[in-house]
């Protein structure tokens, strides 16, 4: 009687693996953001407490880490979308949103050079990923039209671009700050003319 070979089970990954895993993405987003996409990944991996073979193990190349460290950034602020929605009013989940989307910025403007390098480019990583942060700014900003809290002829996509315009003008090391202080700005003049 022949026997029907069964396909080998699909484990979850250890805790500790996945918590590796989720250290070096932290790691490796802060050092590309502040040393740039080229920083040592055997000094990534120290500075996340795991050995090399750990690091290569979950990201085989340099590509590999950087395409994970920017869904994860995305990932990031989709959850971050439903999460400051139900614990705070919808301007403060809006402002705060706003804020993390600047952080956003700074590590995609290391990374992106390098994902245009990847098999596909950019544009193929960014077009999968484009839906979860437009969905997020249009579902706060709703929201707050709804609330009251900001005028109702607001599109949700001029605040993403003048966003995306300040954080583009980055020519100094501080303009995130900047760029953090014009949210504010942009909240103030979202907010319904009396």
């Amino acid at each position: 009687m022949a026997t029907k070979r069964s396909q080998p089970l699909q484990r979850k990954p250890r805790a500790d693996a996945e918590r590796n895993r989720d250290r070096i993405l932290e790691v490796a987003k802060d050092a590309f953001t502040e040393f740039g996409a080229e920083t040592s990944l055997d000094d990534i991996a120290k500075r996340a407490g795991v050995g090399a073979g750990t690091l290569y193990r979950h990201f085989p190349s340099r590509e590999a880490l950087i395409e994970a460290v920017y869904r994860t950034e995305v990932e990031k602020l989709a959850a971050a979308e439903r999460s400051f929605a139900e614990t705070m009013t919808p301007i403060q989940a809006l402002r705060a949103w706003m804020i993390l989307f600047v952080d956003y910025i700074a590590a995609k403007k290391i990374i992106a050079p390098v994902l245009n390098t990847l098999l596909g480019g950019a544009s193929k990583v960014f077009e999968s990923t484009h839906e979860k942060i437009w969905k997020a700014i249009r579902s706060l900003v709703k929201r707050a039209i709804k609330s009251g809290d900001i005028r109702k002829d607001l599109d949700p996509l001029d605040l993403l671009r003048a966003l995306i315009g300040v954080s583009n003008v980055a020519s100094t090391p501080d303009w995130q700050q900047s760029a953090r202080r014009l949210v504010d700005i942009l909240i103030t003049g979202s907010r319904p003319v009396k």
